[in-house]
């Protein structure tokens, strides 16, 4: 006759490795379906930043070449010439002059834009952009320095 203490501990002993094997087949269930979902993002992203790329190319000034390296033309202002052709930086600065309530000075834009106006070295940069614009035209500047749009 069979003891049935013994039974019992066999019975509960077989149970642990079935609870043991259940915890890796789950877990390799979440990795597999994390490893499809992280897939599918890639996918997107790599079709995203395709078409990111393309709009970029389609509304990017095309580099000129100055001493052999390639630099951003900022085209001049004339009929057929929209502002969107600019770089993203020259639209805000032109922004930035626009909104002002009236002619404004680098150190103004710069406030507006976001640059370090404390430091002269980063205000410079802005001030050339700056007359860069006026002298194609986007932008006019007063005998006093100070700068605003074109009508």
């Amino acid at each position: 006759m069979l003891d049935p203490e013994l039974l019992e501990r066999i019975t509960a002993r077989r149970a642990e490795p079935d609870e043991l094997e259940e915890t890796p087949a789950k877990q390799l269930t979440e990795v597999r379906a994390e490893r499809d979902e992280l897939a599918v993002a890639e996918r997107v992203l790599e079709r995203m930043t395709g078409q990111l790329a393309e709009e970029r190319a389609s509304a990017a000034p095309m580099p000129g070449q100055v001493a052999g390296r390639a630099v951003m033309l900022i085209p001049h202002r004339e009929p057929g010439v929209a502002e969107d052709s600019l770089p993203w930086d020259y639209q805000r600065i032109i922004a930035a002059v626009r909104q002002a309530s009236g002619p404004v000075m680098a150190r103004e834009v710069g406030e507006v834009v976001g640059v370090d106006v404390s430091v002269r070295s980063k205000l410079e940069p802005l001030r050339s952009k700056l007359v860069r614009l006026v002298d194609r035209g986007w932008l006019r500047t007063l005998p006093d320095g100070r700068f605003i749009t074109r009508l």
